[in-house]
């Protein structure tokens, strides 16, 4: 395809980036997000939230939302992570976050290397597409916003794990209170340090 054709192609698209967020942690839910920009509404700053501050994230977010031509947030639960694993709890919760988008998009780029099985348009992996597709890069400053905040009040309502610095992720302070308290009722029972614990358990 010649770039002029591509580029025509492209400027009729709504090319939509999906990306999660906490698919490492060992407790709480797995966040996926999906955003169509508006291409007369640039939005500066945006990039891999990873390389962002949570001051930048926390100020870029408002901004994706009110001017991105579309964007979904879908939050996966601890139940289906079970039920599915956590890849197939992500994979099913980019599906969701794509259907949601009104308008619709014509195109997803998903940050990774697989796939969804059922999607509403066509759509392919971009490894490390948080960083070079502006898009992605929304998607994921949504999603790691989103969780973040949903860990803050995990928090209160399972204190002394420590989920408001840590978001769940296996930290020695996380670990350590795992050891000490156990598992709770959004920890992943089966990442391998909760289940351990939970092994252990069941021997006494």
């Amino acid at each position: 395809m010649r770039a002029s054709e591509r580029a025509a192609i492209l400027a009729d698209a709504r090319i939509a980036g999906v990306d999660e967020a906490g698919r490492g942690p060992l407790a709480g839910p797995v966040v996926v997000a999906a955003v169509i920009l508006d291409p007369q509404r640039p939005i500066d700053g945006i990039d891999d939230s990873k390389a962002l501050s949570a001051m930048q994230r926390d100020a870029l977010a408002p901004l994706i939302r009110d001017c991105a031509m579309a964007w979904s947030v879908i939050v996966v639960e601890v139940e289906e992570i079970e039920s599915r694993n956590i890849l197939g709890a992500t994979l099913a919760g980019m599906s969701r976050a794509l259907a949601a988008l009104a308008p619709a998009p014509t195109l997803a780029l998903i940050d990774g290397n697989r796939l969804p099985r059922e999607l509403p348009c066509p759509a392919r992996t971009i490894v490390g597409g948080d960083a070079s597709e502006a898009a992605i890069g929304a998607a994921s400053i949504l999603a790691k916003t989103t969780r973040d905040a949903l860990m803050i009040e995990l928090d209160a309502q399972h204190p002394g794990y420590g989920f408001a610095r840590h978001k769940g992720y296996p930290t020695p302070e996380h670990l350590a209170a795992l050891e000490r308290l156990g598992p709770c009722p959004i920890h992943r029972r089966g990442f391998a340090p909760v289940r351990r614990l939970l092994g252990q358990a069941a021997l006494f």
